[in-house]
């Protein structure tokens, strides 16, 4: 069975679970691997040894985008006129 899954990694994520992410091209499901493993296995009741292959191998890597940055002319915020509360 071959499956296909996009893996982004950031390491400089806030949080652990942001760091690598598996997920499914299709549904962006982060994919149930026990469940994939269940499957193949069958559906007789019993605890099993199984061997479990991953091979790896790089389709394709996406550029991470870079942050836009957006200039900001100071001199026409100035100029426009603010309004004041009145109370």
């Amino acid at each position: 069975m071959k499956k296909y899954y996009i893996l982004s990694l950031n390491p400089t994520a806030k949080h652990d679970w942001d760091r690598c992410i598996l997920r499914d091209p299709l549904t962006a499901k982060r994919p149930d691997l026990a469940k994939l493993v269940s499957e193949a296995v069958g559906a007789d009741t019993g605890s099993y040894l199984i061997s479990v292959n991953i091979e790896v191998q790089v389709l394709e890597q996406a550029a991470v985008p870079q942050a836009e940055q957006l200039s900001l002319n100071v001199s026409e915020v100035n100029e426009k006129p603010q309004l004041r509360e009145v109370a």
